[in-house]
């Protein structure tokens, strides 16, 4: 491998801080327009793909949508009177998501085809080294700042199952969406029944030949409320902002209510259930079928999903669902715990991403040699306010452990943490320092109470999801409110850090 370093001067305490933001979506793109705002010119998005968007460039697999409705579902400073449905699609939003790089001109700061492949702080010169991995090129860069920005759902999980390299079929993850292979007129499998795999589903059954739908767990389906909009909201919305302001407004807190079944008293989840059940008996009338789509466990313990295609699609001739285990992955198709071969000429793997009980998405080395996936392999990811790791100097986090929801917008979530990020630099600058350190009592102390608010959330009610651990620790989503979230990260605590001039 060719090794090329590059170790461009140290800057001053008093110049502006060389800054690196790995990952260019919605995460990597807000710091990026944030930090011009602030007249901060010195940083530079790394993007290991060939362009800009993160998980809606990734993922253009058939139906896929947003399940926050557009509207919110944007940067608070940057609306869009145009959006075409009340929930927008895949496309959409990666075109708003360009609008806004180019309008704000950060696509300039951005650097891609360049995955960061490691990031080691160097503790005599207090600076971040920063590996650039890019055809088997090596580039060593410096940094005073590191900024995650690559998020939790960038990483396609593949199903653990004995055989899948033998299969002789077409195989691929659907974040990874073989849009060469055509799919009419075949056999196709479907592993997993998660939020990707209840929108493309849809898509795909009319055209198949046959298609067999494989599921562990049941999920909860609720209709999705979605629906054109129309020319009069287009012109209220350009021509009278604040209109546009309200409707986001209010649908903010109205999904912002749902926390308190979530978070304060899950009990309060037996009406949307019983609708919940409701729904599934009007759209799945065959009582055979519909004993397999009832889910088990209580509304909102994994992932609720929001679909109004979905029920119809599996009640089609062409498609059945699955619900004995999988045994094994043959050359020719997929046997299950009964012994029972399923022809197939393509499997699809809607198995989601890997979040919990993996490492970090790139090599972290902080202080002593503080490996930061090592951690969070042996106690699960874990950080403060989602942003800072304690042993980790001037590295942060966008969308980092326990930030993630289950009942609001994550654009809101990103904003916050890109404002605590701000005033940590900020601090850094009026104090003249060079690096800000995490204390590792306040980490220990913020993640013992974020873990014992968490046993009153209906995440820990009986079920095991991608929220959690092996050992059922919910690592990944935030156990309040999302407005209690963005007080907590509108200025930094300095007390809470060490500084190093």
């Amino acid at each position: 491998m060719l090794e090329i370093t590059v170790t461009p001067a140290s800057s001053t305490s008093s110049a502006a801080p060389r800054i690196a933001i790995v990952g260019s979506g919605f995460a990597g793109i807000g710091m990026a327009i944030r930090l011009l705002k602030m007249g901060i010119t010195s940083f530079t998005v790394y993007e290991a793909a060939a362009d800009i968007g993160g998980t809606w460039r990734d993922n253009t697999y058939p139906g896929a949508a947003c399940d926050v409705p557009s509207h919110l579902y944007s940067f608070s400073f940057e609306p869009n009177p145009a959006w075409s449905r009340a929930f927008g699609g895949q496309a959409e939003i990666l075109d708003y998501l360009k609008h806004c790089a180019r309008k704000y001109g950060v696509d300039r700061y951005v650097r891609c085809n360049a995955p960061v492949a490691a990031t080691r702080f160097d503790a005599t010169r207090q600076v971040w080294h920063v590996e650039i991995d890019a055809h088997g090129t090596r580039e060593t860069l410096e940094a005073d700042v590191v900024i995650a920005a690559s998020g939790p759902l960038s990483r396609p999980a593949m199903p653990q199952i004995a055989g899948l390299d033998q299969f002789e079929g077409k195989l691929f993850h659907s974040a990874r969406w073989d849009h060469a292979y055509p799919l009419e007129g075949k056999r196709v499998a479907v592993i997993g029944t998660g939020a990707s795999a209840i929108q493309f589903v849809p898509q795909i059954q009319p055209h198949v030949a046959q298609l067999e739908l494989f599921q562990r767990t049941a999920p909860w389906i609720m209709p999705k409320p979605d629906k054109p909009v129309g020319p009069r909201a287009h012109w209220l919305f350009r021509h009278l902002p604040f209109t546009q302001r309200f409707v986001r407004s209010a649908i903010y807190w109205q999904l912002e209510s749902r926390a308190i079944a979530f978070v304060v008293n899950p009990k309060l989840m037996k009406m949307p259930m019983k609708f919940g059940l409701s729904y599934l008996q009007r759209r799945v009338p065959d009582p055979t079928l519909r004993a397999k789509l009832t889910p088990n466990y209580r509304l909102g313990c994994k992932r609720v999903l929001l679909s109004s295609d979905y029920y119809p699609a599996l009640g089609k001739p062409n498609v059945d669902v699955v619900t004995t285990g999988i045994r094994e992955v043959v050359a020719d198709g997929i046997v299950t715990e009964d012994g029972v071969l399923h022809r197939a000429d393509a499997i699809i793997c809607g198995t989601g991403f890997q979040v919990n009980d993996v490492g970090a998405p790139f090599d972290v080395t902080g202080l002593d040699g503080a490996d930061l996936g090592a951690m969070w392999l042996r106690d699960g990811p874990e950080a403060y306010l989602g942003v800072s790791v304690a042993d980790f100097p001037n590295f942060f986090m966008i969308v980092g452990p326990n930030t993630g929801l289950g009942h609001n917008s994550m654009i809101y979530m990103i904003e916050s943490q890109v404002q605590y990020i701000a005033d940590c630099l900020r601090e850094l600058r009026r104090r003249k320092a060079r690096t800000m350190n995490l204390r590792l009592d306040v980490q220990r102390d913020f993640n013992a109470r974020l873990q014992k608010e968490m046993q009153h959330s209906v995440w820990v009610s009986g079920c095991h999801s991608w929220y959690q651990t092996k050992s059922g620790k919910v690592t990944a989503l935030w156990p309040g409110f999302t407005f209690s979230f963005r007080k907590r990260t509108r200025r930094v605590r300095p007390g809470e850090y060490r500084f190093a001039r």
